[in-house]
C-alpha cells in the first residue's frame, strides 16, 4: 500500500472500494500511475471525461474563464451559462434548462418539476413516481428511493414517499401502476447503466411515451450515463424516436468539472417561478465554460465516428472465447464473461487496460474520441482476460 493510499484511508470517507492505483497524469485515452505504468483509459471515469484526458480545447475554456470570475452565484448572468443553456436546447429540442451539480440534482428537479405540474394539473395527491425495477437515480434519498434496487434502500429508511417500480420492458406493468396510482411522472433510463447495461425495447418506451401523452403524465428520460453523445445520437432517446418532457443529464457534459442538467420540455418549462428551486454552485462558469467547449463538439461526424467503434467493439466480442454476451449502444457496453467481471477487470489492469462493472458485467465508457489504435490494442487485452 503506497503512502497516499494510507493517508487516504486515514482521512477519507470508506465509501470507494478503490483500485490500488494512485492516477497522477493522462492525455487523451491514457492514464499514468506514480510507477510510470501507462493504462489505455476504457471508463473514461464513469462516461464523464468524453473527450479524453487533459483535452485541449476544454482545458483552454476552463483557464480563460478561470482568469475571468470563477462564481458569481445565480444571482446574476454569465455567458457560459448562457450559452451552454441554449446549446443543449438546440441539440436536444428542450426549451429551458435548470444546473445542479450532479446527476442525482438533475434527476431531483425531474421529479420535482413532475409534481409540481401534476399539483397544479390534477391536484396535489398526483405526486406518484413510476419508475423501473433495476434502475438507478442517484444517491440522495430522493433519488435512492427513484432507484429500483432494494439493497440501495435497505439502511437508509424511511426514504421519501410516493415511488412504485414496474418491470422492464413490460408496458402493461407500467400502465397497471399508472392506473392504480395517482400518477405524476414516469422516470426511465433508456439504457440502465448500473442495473447491468440493460438496454430498453424500442415498443416499451415508445408505449411510455404514447402513455404518458394519453394520460398527461410527465415522461422523464434520465440521460445521466447514456446523453452527451454516448449512445451514438445526442441523447439515447432519439434512439426511440420519442420525445420527452424533462431530461436530466450529467457526468459527460462538464468534461470533468461537476454539472448536472435537468432539461425541462414545452409542457414544463415555465413549471417553476422564482424561490421554487435553486441551487448555489449550479449553472458555475468555469464549469458551464468546460461544457461548452464539450456539447458543441458533439457533432454528426463524431456521432458517426461512436456508431463506427461499437460496430467494431461488437464484432470483436461477440461470440470470443470467454464471452457470453454483449449488450449496449454506441460505447456504452456491458460484456457478460464466463469469469466473474471482477476477475476479467483485474487482469485487464494487470495488461494495462481500465474497465468498469455494472452487475455481473464488465462494462466500457471509453472517450468518444478513443484513437482506433488504442481502442484495437484494449480491446485484445480484454478478450484475452476473458479467456
Amino acid at each position: 500500500m503506497t503512502k497516499l493510499q494510507e493517508t487516504d484511508k486515514k482521512y477519507i470517507a470508506n465509501t470507494y472500494a478503490r483500485f490500488p492505483i494512485d492516477i497522477v497524469s493522462g492525455k487523451g485515452s491514457v492514464l499514468k500511475d506514480d510507477s510510470g505504468k501507462e493504462y489505455i483509459d476504457m471508463g473514461s471515469g464513469i462516461g464523464v471525461t468524453i473527450f479524453g484526458i487533459a483535452d485541449d480545447k476544454w482545458k483552454d475554456a476552463v483557464i480563460e474563464q478561470l482568469g475571468k470570475v470563477q462564481h458569481t452565484s445565480n444571482l446574476y448572468y454569465t455567458d457560459p451559462c448562457v450559452r451552454l443553456a441554449e446549446l443543449l436546447c438546440e441539440k436536444s429540442g428542450m426549451k429551458k434548462v435548470f444546473y445542479g451539480n450532479s446527476g442525482a440534482e438533475a434527476n431531483e428537479c425531474a421529479i420535482k418539476a413532475a409534481r409540481k405540474y401534476a399539483a397544479e394539473k390534477k391536484g396535489e395527491e398526483y405526486n406518484t413516481i413510476i419508475t423501473l425495477k433495476n434502475s438507478f437515480h442517484g444517491r440522495t434519498l430522493t433519488t435512492l428511493a427513484a432507484t429500483g434496487q432494494e439493497h440501495y434502500h435497505e439502511l437508509f429508511q424511511p426514504l421519501t414517499p410516493g415511488f412504485v417500480y414496474a418491470e422492464p420492458n413490460d408496458i402493461e406493468s407500467v400502465r397497471k401502476l399508472a392506473h392504480e396510482n395517482k400518477t405524476a411522472g414516469i422516470l426511465i433510463e433508456c439504457i440502465q447503466g448500473e442495473g447491468g447495461v440493460n438496454v430498453m425495447d424500442k415498443a416499451f418506451v415508445q408505449g411510455i411515451a404514447k402513455l404518458c401523452q394519453e394520460e398527461d403524465i410527465i415522461f422523464m428520460v434520465d440521460e445521466v450515463q447514456t446523453g452527451n453523445g454516448r449512445t451514438g445520437k445526442m441523447y439515447a432517446y432519439m434512439n426511440y424516436d420519442v420525445m420527452p418532457d424533462v431530461v436530466s443529464t450529467a457526468k459527460g457534459v462538464g468534461g470533468g468539472l461537476p454539472l448536472g442538467a435537468c432539461l425541462l420540455g414545452e409542457k414544463v418549462k415555465d413549471v417553476f417561478k422564482p424561490g421554487d428551486h435553486g441551487s448555489t454552485f449550479g449553472g458555475n462558469p468555469v464549469s458551464c465554460a468546460g461544457a461548452v467547449s464539450i456539447i458543441e463538439r458533439i457533432d454528426d461526424k463524431l456521432l458517426e465516428d461512436v456508431k463506427r467503434k461499437s460496430e467494431y467493439i461488437f464484432n470483436e466480442l461477440q461470440g470470443a472465447a470467454g464471452v457470453e454476451s454483449v449488450a449496449g449502444i454506441g460505447l456504452m457496453i456491458g460484456i457478460k464473461t464466463v469469469k466473474p467481471a471482477g476477475e476479467v477487470v483485474n487482469k485487464c489492469i494487470e495488461k494495462g487496460v481500465l474497465c468498469l462493472t455494472a452487475k455481473d458485467k464488465v462494462r466500457l465508457l471509453p472517450a468518444l474520441n478513443i484513437p482506433d489504435g488504442l481502442l484495437a490494442k484494449a480491446v485484445e487485452i480484454i478478450k484475452e482476460a476473458c479467456r
